[in-house]
């Protein structure tokens, strides 16, 4: 499942909608597009940008700044908000719009959107607010369609639109839990790809969201605002429960391999020389120093280390130790360390598998600790678990 974030554009701020509705408007931000930059950086798949004075009020004064950020933002966007013709619509994919969407003129001019579909193949998704009957409600929440769920998702697929949001109207989002059956039903509906408009309170309700299943399908994406505003979850607990069992949940940016050596400069000569691995950084290991009681085994475990390149991204760590290469427990000595951005998504999605890996890190970056099957350690670190020893070190 796809994660995107939301940004509600109101007289040219970044806004939320208390109840979500116009009656109930918190400001956020003053420039929507540090807001969008904002959420880019914390790593979130897709923005959807919906521009309330034009859904609203008719009134397209934020369009500018909506050509702004199509124009500076470096994800896919997707607008929505008062997109009514086929000009407009039209224009906002020329401007830059990975796709748009349309709600209310879908559904009470559909011909418009056959047309769309045909100029713009695969860039028209369309917006669905439902009731609990499957009645769906247009014009911000104010009028009752007469039209229901399966009647027009299926109209709308035919159509050839690219996907569907779709979301349980006149509910409070922060507080009842989502309507699970609806979503599930409109998977049963169609085959295009249903994004979950917003709507979870916590991380337990995201995780139902990739529980459901039809036929072998399931959502395709996540639409997030305040419930990651008011700190319910975040976007990295979000995209790991989000990406399942199966897949990575954070970009691994570096991985060191820990060699434990009796004679240091030997290794040093060896791999350097016979292998020409080229040296990145000398190093103290100032914490095992801490750690060791014996002052003799604390003297050596402070000695200097040293980074090899081996290449794409994994790094050889020569570390000087005359123990066994076996500690007390059987254990190997040797040591995996994967160095990732967000240790946090790392951490829940290892307790979600199961596992209980052990906290440290201390005055260091913080890191999880866990043992592979076969006995080796393996570290999960953030930047940085060493410290270089000059200035010019690379780490």
């Amino acid at each position: 499942m796809d994660l995107y974030a939301r940004v509600n554009i109101l007289e040219g701020r970044a806004v939320r909608l208390g109840r979500g509705s116009l009656d109930d408007v918190i400001s956020l931000d003053s420039d929507p597009l540090n807001r969008a930059r904002g959420w880019v950086d914390k790593g979130v798949d897709y923005l959807l940008v919906v521009d309330l004075d034009a859904a609203a009020y008719r009134s397209y004064r934020n369009r500018p700044l909506i050509d702004r950020m199509l124009d500076g933002l470096d994800v896919p966007v997707v607008v929505a908000g008062g997109i009514r013709s086929e000009r407009e619509a039209g224009r906002l994919i020329e401007q830059g719009a990975w796709k748009v969407t349309m709600g209310t003129a879908a559904i009470e001019s559909p011909n418009m959107v056959w047309d769309l579909c045909r100029d713009y193949p695969g860039r028209m998704m369309i917006s669905l607010d439902v009731l609990e009957n499957e009645e769906l409600v247009t014009r911000g929440w104010t009028s009752n369609s007469g039209r229901f769920l399966e009647e027009v998702m299926v109209e709308m697929a035919s159509c050839g639109v690219s996907g569907f949001l779709v979301a349980d109207a006149r509910r409070d989002v922060l507080a009842e839990p989502p309507n699970w059956e609806i979503l599930r039903t409109a998977l049963e509906y169609i085959d295009e790809p249903v994004i979950a408009s917003g709507g979870v309170r916590n991380l337990d309700d995201v995780r139902k969201l990739t529980s459901i299943e039809v036929e072998g399908r399931a959502l395709a994406g996540l639409v997030v605002g305040r419930e990651v505003t008011e700190g319910r979850f975040t976007i990295g607990q979000a995209k790991a429960v989000l990406s399942g069992p199966a897949r990575t949940p954070s970009n691994v940016r570096q991985a060191r391999v820990i060699v434990p050596c009796s004679n240091l400069d030997d290794s040093i000569e060896f791999y350097q020389g016979a292998l020409g691995l080229p040296s990145l950084a000398m190093f103290e290991r100032e914490e095992a120093r801490q750690k060791e009681p014996d002052p003799e085994e604390a003297s050596r475990a402070a000695d200097r280390g040293v980074l090899l390149d081996v290449g794409e991204g994994l790094l050889l760590e020569l570390v000087p130790d005359n123990r066994s290469p076996e500690d007390s427990h059987g254990r190997r000595r040797f040591r995996l360390v994967l160095v990732v951005d967000d240790i946090e998504v790392w951490r829940v999605r290892l307790v979600r598998l199961g596992h209980d890996p052990v906290m440290g890190g201390g005055g260091q970056a913080a890191s999880l600790e866990l043992t592979a099957p076969d006995g080796v350690t393996v570290t999960i670190s953030e930047p940085l678990g060493l410290r270089a020893s000059h200035p010019g070190s690379v780490l």
